[in-house]
């Protein structure tokens, strides 16, 4: 892209295009991707970066990759996209015979979606209609833990941490649902069963108004990357078959291997009732989510009162991502994605370990494909423009948030790149004021 080129594309970005989570007036500077080959971005000007965030977790399989291309070429000389409503067709079959191969056998009830956020919004919805039919016409509340992030859609939103999340803003509109105390603790400490206290006691006095509780499993993503106590989410299974509730688990960020497990709450042997997934289904290609439920949910929601579920997305079992995520779903067992995981874990450890004696950094902590350098200090707005300059100068693609520095590269990533990333992260600390 010559130079002038990609200022126009720029200017006309920053005055008429608005990004997550910036302002349209006064908006942080973005680069501009030419193109994307393996765990290597081409920027505009030419510049090459190693991409530590797999396009916000979902590009597990770096990009361009060969056999994901001929999906969705394949694919798309037959249909692109046809609706769902009376008409079914073999992308959509193929993938969800893929699907049931990989998730516990209990879960065998597929409802294709719009997004990982639509798939929160689907499942909430089934919970309260799994209750309604039930003729428990009072539990329609939902419990979670503090901490959770679980989309921005409008109820997924009111799920999400109500202080320190990034939606206080509809505190008064959303609806007010049961918050326990964020799990104390972490994934490699000893259990205190006085950690579940919280949780405990807050269903214990809510439970007949509620019909699930809703979490992520094992990892709090947006929330702040942290790791919580396998014994926790085991405590909660429990407790949901005590109280006749529902467990949904938003697995959009940790499922298909990123945690280490093929599934965040195979890290606590249970299994949800409700299963939401989305991001890597895809191997980032396409936008598409999943909620795999219980043959129980479906069969109780069908028998009552409308005797269907109440959503129907427009772009429902979409062909294209329907046909791109079999093959990424098959890509996953072909690469041996828990090799490949567990090669980037150890990486991780020892890349990473050095963060540890810099002043500004509080902890390092690495599960699966995850590696977080969480700071003292938040980062405000000028912090991160710095830091996120200063990435861009070493040659990566890394995007921080609040506290933490974090990567989640492709599955796919050499050692040497992820070298690069690791030696970026704290080179890049080691010189700025963070």
């Amino acid at each position: 892209m010559n130079s002038e080129s990609l200022n126009d594309l720029l200017a006309f970005d920053r005055r008429h295009l608005w990004h997550p989570y910036t302002s349209l007036e006064n908006p942080t500077p973005v680069y501009a991707v030419e193109s994307g080959s393996g765990c290597i971005l081409t920027m505009g000007d030419g510049r090459e970066l190693v991409d530590g965030m797999s396009s916000w977790w979902s590009a597990v399989h770096g990009y361009n990759n060969p056999k994901l291309n001929t999906a969705l070429t394949t694919q798309i000389k037959s249909m692109s996209h046809v609706m769902f409503g009376g008409l079914t067709h073999a992308p959509a079959v193929e993938l969800g015979r893929t699907l049931l191969k990989l998730v516990p056998e209990s879960l065998n009830r597929i409802f294709y979606c719009d997004s990982g956020s639509v798939a929160v919004e689907v499942a909430m919805k089934m919970a309260m209609q799994y209750m309604h039919a039930r003729g428990m016409h009072g539990r329609k509340q939902f419990a979670t833990i503090r901490g959770g992030y679980h989309g921005d859609t409008f109820h997924g939103m009111s799920v999400c941490d109500p202080v320190n999340g990034m939606h206080s803003l509809y505190n008064g509109i959303l609806p007010k649902y049961i918050f326990a105390d964020r799990p104390k603790c972490a994934y490699t400490d000893e259990w205190d069963e006085n950690d579940f206290e919280s949780m405990a006691r807050q269903v214990e006095i809510h439970h007949k108004s509620l019909c699930a509780i809703v979490l992520e499993p094992i990892v709090q993503g947006a929330g702040g990357m942290y790791f919580y106590h396998p014994l926790y989410l085991k405590a909660v299974r429990e407790l949901c078959d005590r109280y006749d509730i529902l467990l949904i688990a938003d697995e959009i960020a940790t499922g298909f291997g990123r945690t280490g497990k093929l599934f965040a709450c195979e890290h606590a042997g249970v299994v949800p009732d409700i299963l939401c997934v989305g991001k890597a289904l895809t191997g980032g290609y396409m936008t598409l989510g999943a909620v795999i439920a219980t043959a129980q949910v479906a069969r109780v929601i069908s028998e009552g009162e409308p005797g269907v579920l109440m959503h129907g997305p427009t772009f429902m079992a979409n062909p294209l991502a329907c046909s791109v995520a079999r093959v990424s779903l098959e890509l996953l067992i072909e690469n041996n994605w828990s090799e490949q995981v567990a090669t980037i874990s150890t990486a991780l450890q020892t890349g990473l370990a050095p963060c540890r004696a810099l002043e500004c950094v509080a902890e390092v902590r690495v599960l699966g494909a995850i590696g977080v350098v969480e700071l003292k200090k938040s980062l405000d707005r000028e912090s991160m423009i710095q830091i996120q300059h200063a990435f861009v100068e070493a040659g990566v693609w890394i995007r921080p948030f609040g506290k933490n520095v974090y990567i989640m590269p492709p599955y796919v990533i050499s050692m040497d790149d992820l070298g690069i990333l690791t030696d970026a992260i704290y080179w890049v600390l080691s010189a700025g004021d963070f």
